[in-house]
């Protein structure tokens, strides 16, 4: 099982890499990328195969973590992409409303710190 997570999270890095989402990092370091910051990238860049691969990769709580910490707290510019997450992927019976509360309160959060 392990082996399949590294094919899994190697593939990702390597489609991240043929969309130029990965040029701030040293060919070095990409291995050792972030678990949120991959699913960040993943979710945002990435087609829906690629995105089914995290469920794969991650558990159903670690990729929710990351995606309402990292894509859904970028607010607006991603809304449609976010609804679309909330509904297909994390089953929210209000989509539109759930974004816009997480968004909120990840703004909340940081405004906080």
């Amino acid at each position: 099982m392990k082996n399949d997570n590294i094919d899994i999270k190697s593939y990702l890095i390597e489609k991240l890499k043929q969309e130029h989402c990965l040029w701030s990092y040293e060919n070095d370091s990409i291995q050792n990328i972030p678990n949120d910051v991959l699913v960040e990238l993943v979710m945002l860049y990435l087609d829906i195969d690629e995105i089914n691969l995290l469920f794969r990769l991650f558990d159903y709580k670690t990729v929710k973590q990351a995606w309402i910490e990292n894509v859904v707290a970028q607010g607006e510019r991603f809304f449609n992409l976010n609804y679309f997450f909330a509904w297909y992927y994390f089953h929210a019976k209000q989509p539109r409303s759930y974004v816009k509360a997480m968004a909120t309160r990840q703004l909340n959060k940081r405004l906080a710190a």
